[in-house]
């Protein structure tokens, strides 16, 4: 039977360099560290970070919808740029479950839907702040232009409004959690930072967040991850009194 072990990077280097490969092809860079600093001791979302707040009375869209602050170190020797999305892959599959008076089971089918597409950004910056990216619900959406944060991509509420006359448009930059009532499974929103070899992606600024994906190939030095919970079911929600 055979057995293998790791050889360190720097050896790995150095037979590289001998057998005329590049270095670079030594090692993977190492992750970039990436913080939500405003979670909660169960690792939730603020609630001031949702577009559809807790669920009870009122209408749907009564979040204060702030983008959360995030924070990321560790880029790597050669970072030009940063780009960032926000995901929620626990979206049920199935659209008429949202509205179903039935509980939406924890194995239901999931898809995955674009909360945060930004691109573009400085090489200098290492945080955003709560609010930087959207602070309160813009009918019809914010625009996808550049800021001085970078440049505003186009996230799901494009699509997922898209058949509402008074709230249609194109939704850019951030739009924050707004899950279910019904859905028994509490949704993980995932913040990836990237960090990039290029000062601005050759891509126009109207991106989708799968777009953008196509976009950063072959130019991620690092990358990194946060997650923050939320769930609107009020089963799922810890009281203050608890």
């Amino acid at each position: 039977m055979t057995s293998s072990r790791i050889l360190p990077p720097a050896l790995v280097a150095a037979l590289l360099q001998v057998a005329g490969l590049p270095v670079a092809l030594a090692a993977s860079p190492a992750p970039l560290d990436v913080i939500i600093p405003d979670l909660d001791p169960q690792g939730a979302l603020p609630d001031e970070a949702a577009l559809c707040g807790p669920a009870g009375g009122g209408p749907l869209l009564r979040g204060r919808n702030r983008s959360p602050a995030v924070a990321w170190s560790n880029a790597p020797a050669g970072t030009k740029s940063f780009a960032l999305l926000m995901t929620d892959p626990d979206v049920p599959f199935d659209p008429s479950v949202l509205l179903s008076p039935r509980l939406i089971p924890i194995e239901a089918p999931r898809v995955t839907r674009y909360h945060w597409v930004l691109y573009d950004m400085p090489a200098t910056l290492k945080a955003l702040p709560v609010g930087a990216d959207g602070d309160g619900f813009v009918p019809h959406g914010k625009p996808p232009i550049r800021t001085e944060r970078g440049q505003r991509g186009v996230n799901a509420n494009t699509w997922m409004l898209a058949g509402n006359p008074g709230l249609r448009g194109t939704y850019a930059g951030y739009d924050g959690p707004c899950p279910a009532v019904n859905d028994l499974k509490p949704h993980s929103y995932t913040i990836t930072v990237y960090a990039l070899d290029v000062e601005h992606l050759p891509a126009k600024p109207l991106m989708t967040g799968a777009q953008l994906v196509q976009a950063m190939e072959g130019h991620v030095l690092a990358r990194g991850q946060a997650v923050g919970l939320y769930s609107r079911n009020p089963a799922l929600r810890k009281t203050e009194s608890e």
